[in-house]
This record gives C-alpha cells, structure tokens and sequence, in this order.
C-alpha cells in the first residue's frame, strides 16, 4: 500500500531506516498520549474487580507462598493438583504477589501493564512497516478494542498470550528487514513462551509469520528455509523445556496436573486445552461439547450475541483492509515490506477467525481478545495508506466503504442493547455516512476542510468501540467467564453456574473456622471444583484442596488416596453437598468422594455452608 503513497506525505510519515533518527517531532509526545491515556483506561478502579477470576488469584496466593507451586501452577499451596493450563501467567501473578502482597491489586496490575505493553509493541512494529501515524492509529485501535479491555483488567492468561504475540510480530518484522535469523528466532521463542501461557493457541500465529517472511525475507529460498527451521527449533525449545521437566519430575513428587485424565501435562495440552478444543473431544469437560453446546459454528459466529461486543467493531472493516491493500500491492516487490505487513497480520486474523468461528470444543467470548492486534494492524496500516492515496478514486472508494461498513456495525451492535445509551447508534451511523461521503471527495476539499473531515471520519470509526470499550473497563468483572459491555443494572458482572465457574467467599464465622489450626493441617479444608477451593483458601488464607480440579471430574485424589489422608490428619473438613454439575465423561472420584464423606461423617452448618469435620 505504500506505493499509492504521494511523495511529500510519505517522505514525512515514512517507516524508519535501519540507524534512522525517530522521525516527526510528534510522534515521541503523541506516543506517550496514547500509552498513558492506555494505563488510565486499564488501571483506572481496577481493585473493583477484587479477586476476578479466583481460580487464578487463589493460584497465584499458592505461588506466593510456595515456590514449588508457582513452578507448577498449583491450585493450593499444598500442592494437590495444578490448574488446568501451563503456568507461565501465574509466574508473573505470584511474584507479584510475593513481592507487594497477596491483594486485588497485586494479581490485577500486572495485566493492565501487559496491556500497556501490547500497544506500545504494536506501535513499534507496524510504525517500522507503514510509519508512525499508521502506528497510532493502531495501538488506539488495540486500546479501544473492548476485549482488550476486559482482559487487560482480568487475571486471564489471555494478557499474556497476546503481549507475547505481538512481541513475536514484532520480531518477525526485524527479521523481515535484514533476513536475521537471530531475529527470527526470538519470534519463535515468544511464541514458544506464548504456548507456557495458553498452549496450543499461540501457535496459530505460526503459519502467518512463516509465510510473510518465506516470501519477504530478503534472502535466497535455501536460507529462507534454513531460518524459518531455526525459528521452529527455538519454539520447540521455548515451549517444549517445561513439558519435558513435568514429565521427568516424579509424579508422586509434584502436584496432580489439573485438566489431565492421566496426570500429564502432554495430554492437558494436546487434548483437553488442544486439539480437543478443536474437535469438541475434550474428555471431563461440563457441558458444551462437539454437539454444539457451545454455541453454533460458523462464519457469523464472531457476529453472535455473545462475542459481537467485544470484538466485532472493526472486522469486517480489517477484512476490507487486507483486500484492499493486498490488491493494491499486487504489483509490489517481493520483499515489500508494506505487503509483508499485510500478510503477517492478515494471516494471523484469517487463521485465528476461522478457527474461533468453526472449533467445536470449549470458547468463550474472551478469547477475541487473541483477533485484536491483527484487526487494530489491518485498520491502522489500511486507515493511513488509503487516506494518503485519496487522490486515487479506487482508494478514495475503499476509504469511504471501510467508514460506511464501520458506522453500520456500530449501529447493529448498539441496537442490541437499546437502553444502553439512547441515540448514540443512530448518531454514529449518520455520522459514518456523511463522512464516507466527504472522505470520497476528500481530494477536492480545501486544507482545512479536509483535515475536519479526516477527524471527523477518526471520531466516528472510533466511537461505538471507544464508548463499548470505556463501559467494559468501568465495570467490575468477576468468576470464570467474563464478558465485555457495561453494567445493565446488575453489578458486578459474574460469569457461571454455581460454584463451578463462579466464586464466593466465605462468610466470617465459615473463615474463622478454616483459620483455626490451620497450621496443623496440609489442608484445611476440601471441597469439590477448583473454584469452589479458591473461595474458601482466598478467605480463609490456608491451602483448600481441590477435589476433582476445575470441572470436578479430574481423578484427583482418588477416593482411596483421600481416605488415606484423612486418615492420616492431612485434610481438616471437606466443605459442600457435593458435585455441583457432572459431566458425561472424565472421572466419577470426586462424587464418590463427596458421597463417601456424606457417610461416615455428621454435617453442621456454618454460614449457609455444609461443613464436615473429618478430624472427628
């Protein structure tokens, strides 16, 4: 797209050259902008969320307190059972916690300032590409983005996932420009580092940074070949190491890996939180499945009323954007960068789009969160090219569709919640269309007029997710399924059945109780579901075992391993009825469990709460 640049605009606005100085004297000012107004707009308030998703902040206070459960990611400070990912986001929530307290804001933090770095590398890698301004305007894009929103307020790995991505873009794109496989490799070991967080999902960028740079590198194809090998091997390394030291450390010597059928990490990752996702296969999972519990597949999926408000502002506009300008570099050199950065980040939101929109297995509508930095780089590489090149009426014509498709998103989605602020689709959407139209005649129009009308057009692309975005970010948000949008009236927004995937804390007598000798005991309490366990260890402050993992159907302990620690006078009370939800797969030892319990011991009750004494 840079060749539809005008000489003087493009010689102003220019990617950087190697040794180049940083360019227009206001890029440094309008960066710090946009990254401080960032950090508001993430930390703003964000103790309101207290604990967020506890299964995470209750891991977190286990590694805090444990180094053997930070290595691991344990549940409890005990080391009974992991959560049911790899661990590396709990590494930063843990020294967190270790270093200023086990509180709100110690977990939380961390992932605002996660965010903060994502649209500061955004900005450098697609400044180095299409310039400053293009830059810009997608770190706003990124900012403004409601999933980005919610999970760089939220203790999520998705924080994490995403700031190593882009860190791997980023890389890809030094690489791109001297064909170093040194920089290549450290793409790979981002991503790598990228799989510790969320597994199997960050390798979906891996096709889209190969292909860009098989194409672009600036080298022969035999070396081409040879790096992108490298770059393999290092995210192989990066994110093979920790597999292979869980499968060499003893198993009676580390926690029971959460999510597994079989204790190991190999299967949580590839099954359970893998391919498992994919086909619907995923054995000890709660509802959904591969029968379309999880919502209908298809191409409007990412438009559903589940996932639309987080995410759907600005794709079909980022769709608009890849074809337009892969059309306009058509005729481009192969190792334009302009059209690497197409590829690179086209890639990536093609790739992940179609897996989001046709995966059978578990997804949630944060997930989107992993679309934003390719749709914010397609926006702001597009929105800036497309505006300089005015002059052409083929790219006048994308400008104005592009703004026009925008305005009538933004007019569907708030339609969808039409108490939400009376009157702002319709204005966003007569707006939209008197810009389209200006900004298609843009080149006739006097300076002044034409500066008007591109801040006009700005304000409007942009308001509809920047009002979505300021509402999500003002609510609080807890348990395990959060979602992006203002507060309706009802609070705290709490995602999940039950105690399954929603957490509550125990009332003051109930915390008193679990407090009391608490020394004495490995765990002071069990109960069945991780989330459950973290509510009572998060106010009780003691390890809380928990039975059956995250869904309660993980064979962990087996009855027969619980009886003897009770025996033995590891386990002070078991907490709750029960199995709060069964699944039709995955292990029946927590419900014989809690049945077993039921049994042989006299239940009172504490704060609402079922408790059985098992010292007794």
């Amino acid at each position: 797209m840079t060749l539809l640049a005008s000489r003087d605009e493009a010689d102003q606005d220019a990617p950087p050259a190697r040794g180049r100085p940083d360019g227009p004297r206001w890029v440094r000012p309008s960066l710090a902008a946009l990254l401080l107004a960032t950090a508001v707009l993430y930390l703003w308030n964000l103790g309101e969320s207290g604990w967020a998703n506890a299964f995470y902040s209750a891991a977190a206070q286990a590694g805090s307190l444990s180094w053997k459960a930070l290595f691991f990611g344990s549940s409890d400070a005990a080391n009974a059972i992991t959560v049911d990912k790899t661990p590396a986001a709990l590494w930063v929530m843990s020294l967190s916690a270790r270093l200023f307290g086990v509180n709100a804001w110690s977990v939380l933090v961390p992932q605002a300032l996660m965010g903060v770095g994502s649209v500061a590398l955004l900005f450098a890698t697609v400044r180095r590409t299409s310039g400053p301004a293009a830059g810009l305007l997608a770190g706003t894009v990124l900012a403004l983005t409601p999933a980005a929103a919610l999970m760089f307020r939220f203790n999520n790995p998705d924080a994490l996932l995403v700031l190593l991505l882009v860190a791997g873009a980023y890389c890809v794109v030094r690489a791109l420009e001297t064909a170093s496989p040194r920089w290549l490799a450290l793409a790979g070991v981002a991503v790598g580092f990228g799989f510790l967080a969320k597994m199997l999902q960050a390798f979906l960028v891996l096709p889209a940074f190969g292909l860009a740079y098989l194409i672009a590198s600036p080298a022969s194809v035999g070396k081409r070949l040879l790096h992108l090998l490298g770059a393999v091997g290092a995210t192989l390394v990066s994110a093979g190491w920790y597999l292979a030291v869980v499968a060499w450390w003893p198993a009676a010597d580390r926690p029971y890996i959460g999510g597994s059928q079989e204790n190991s990490l190999w299967e949580l990752a590839f099954g359970y939180n893998g391919f498992g996702r994919i086909t619907g296969d995923e054995v000890g999972s709660v509802g959904g499945g591969g029968n379309g519990g999880w919502g209908g597949t298809g191409w409007d999926r990412l438009f559903g009323t589940e996932m639309a408000g987080g995410i759907a502002w600005l794709l079909p506009a980022a769709a608009l954007a890849l074809a337009a300008g892969l059309w306009f570099t058509r005729h481009a050199g192969r190792t334009d960068r302009g059209r690497a950065a197409l590829i690179l980040w086209g890639g990536w939101f093609l790739i992940t789009a179609v897996v989001f929109s046709y995966m059978s297995g578990i997804i949630h509508a944060y997930y989107t969160i992993a679309l934003a930095p390719a749709i914010a780089a397609l926006v702001g590489i597009a929105g800036i090219q497309l505006w300089r090149a005015r002059g052409n009426p083929a790219a006048a014509g994308m400008s104005s569709a592009g703004i026009g498709l925008t305005a009538l998103t933004a007019y569907l989605l708030l339609s969808r919640q039409s108490d939400w602020l009376p009157g702002l689709a319709i204005a966003i959407l007569v707006a939209g269309l008197l810009c389209a139209f200006l900004v298609f005649f843009a080149a006739r129009l006097p300076d002044a007029a034409r500066r008007l009308v591109a801040v006009g057009a700005l304000v409007t692309v942009l308001a509809g997710t920047g009002a979505y975005t300021v509402a999500t970010a003002a609510t609080p948000h807890s348990g395990a399924l959060p979602s992006a949008g203002p507060d309706t009236g009802r609070g705290m927004r709490m995602g999940g059945p039950g105690g399954l995937l929603g957490t509550s804390l125990p009332g003051e007598n109930l915390a008193a109780l679990l407090r009391q000798d608490a020394a004495n005991y490995p765990w002071t309490a069990a109960t069945v579901g991780s989330n459950n366990a973290a509510g009572y260890q998060l106010g009780g402050g003691a390890p809380v075992m928990a039975v059956g993992g995250f869904n309660g159907t993980d064979p962990s302990p087996t009855l027969e391993q619980f009886q003897e620690y009770v025996r033995s006078g590891q386990i002070h009370y078991f907490l709750g009825e029960g199995m709060m939800m069964r699944g039709e797969t995955g292990s029946d030892a927590a419900e014989r469990i809690a049945e077993w319990v039921q049994a042989t011991y006299t239940p009172t009750t504490v704060d609402g709460v079922t408790v059985y004494d098992l010292s007794r």
